[in-house]
């Protein structure tokens, strides 16, 4: 089967932060020492050939970019100052905006003008939303519930979630048939020529195998399993500001979505309410692991920290602000100042929802889905190819 290529695919991608991957010669030397790489899903050096090639659409159908985790060993050994672990960064970047179905991921991504603009607009629009539909502001005591009843608020939370989880869902099965391939591949004959019963098929392949290996998906969701695999002191100190970004982030989630009429109470609950403490936990996790990452890039103390795209300055600055402004909110409760607590939960909402809005179907969060994903259809391919 022929392979389309593209010439200028690789300046393309410059837009997406691959800068230097012309320089490569395919000498194998960041694959040899990455310690994820396998004589099956062999990295960077395949991938980057692909980009240099022009060969979008294997690309595409490649799972490796995603096996990737950005420990900085193949960049600091690379003979040619390729940097290796960035173009894949870059790749991620733009295979994200291939899964997006509206366009909106490369505009984000290309476009610093239309990152500014997405994020400022939905803001306000956040903001002008409370200028005109906000309740009554008591001052004899701090009542969100009825300045924002959080009834009122859970049901705009909700069918924000149902629209980005339709958004990034959708997203996430582009990303399955890329990666799955031809479903044919799946329905070879067996020796007397007679193709087997297999049961009900997705894509070629058995739903008993897609329900056999999903315990992958829940590992590698929850433990970032792939990401400690990494040999090095460094990554594994990365792998624990992911993890407490990642379960903090998720925690508060939650909460703020699909349990606001708990989490968002008039009355201060105990310091040992379990509500209380997990939001505590989850307000230090994010804190840390975004200061951590962000004094990283200041500083640019690590290779992983180098080279910094401006998606991820708005990624980990939106985080951390929105972290900082819940704490002003309840720094406002406990002293008791209603008018600041009004005006600073505001801003803290004109500060997340753009965060969501963007990060979760179109930018940086989409990892969370895709990474995990690419380890399941790893095992589920493997497994329904050794079937045949």
């Amino acid at each position: 089967m022929s392979i389309g290529v593209d010439p200028d695919f690789i300046l393309d991608l410059k837009k997406f932060g691959v800068a230097d991957a012309s320089t490569c010669f395919n000498c194998g030397n960041c694959t040899a020492v990455c310690s994820l790489s396998t004589e099956s899903t062999p990295f960077p050096r395949k991938t980057i050939r692909y980009l240099q090639l022009g060969a979008k659409e294997k690309l595409l159908q490649s799972p490796e970019p995603w096996l990737c985790y950005y420990c900085g060993d193949c960049t600091e050994t690379c003979p040619r100052d390729a940097n290796p672990a960035e173009v894949m960064m870059g790749i991620r970047r733009y295979l994200t905006t291939k899964y997006d179905w509206t366009g909106i991921s490369r505009l984000f991504y290309i476009s610093k003008l239309f990152e500014v603009l997405a994020i400022l607009i939905i803001g306000l629009l956040v903001g002008v939303g409370f200028y005109f539909f906000h309740g009554p502001m008591l001052t004899d005591r701090v009542a969100l519930n009825v300045f924002a009843p959080n009834t009122v608020i859970e049901i705009l939370d909700l069918i924000m979630l149902g629209v980005l989880s339709v958004l990034l869902l959708s997203n996430g099965y582009r990303m399955f048939t890329a990666v799955t391939g031809d479903p044919a591949q799946y329905l070879l004959p067996d020796e007397d020529g007679k193709q087997p019963s297999r049961g009900f098929l997705i894509r070629g392949i058995p739903v008993s195998i897609y329900l056999a290996e999903f315990k992958e998906f829940i590992l590698h969701l929850t433990t970032q399993k792939q990401f400690i695999s990494c040999k090095t002191d460094s990554q594994k100190m990365q792998w624990f500001v992911h993890l407490l970004i990642m379960t903090g982030y998720s925690i508060i989630f939650l909460f703020v979505v699909v349990g606001l009429r708990w989490f968002q109470r008039d009355e201060i609950l105990s310091i040992w309410n379990p509500i209380r403490f997990l939001g505590y936990y989850s307000t230090f996790a994010i804190l840390y692991g975004t200061s951590y990452a962000i004094i990283g890039r200041l500083r640019k103390s690590k290779t992983v920290y180098k080279h910094t795209h401006s998606s991820d300055w708005a990624f980990l600055a939106l985080l951390w602000l929105t972290t900082f402004t819940g704490i002003l909110v309840h720094i406002g409760r406990l002293l008791e100042m209603p008018l600041s607590t009004y005006y600073i939960y505001v801003i803290h909402l004109m500060i997340a929802v753009p965060m969501l809005v963007i990060e979760v179907p179109f930018a940086k969060w989409t990892h969370q889905l895709y990474r995990p994903l690419i380890q399941y259809l790893m095992k589920v391919r493997e497994r329904a190819l050794a079937n045949n």
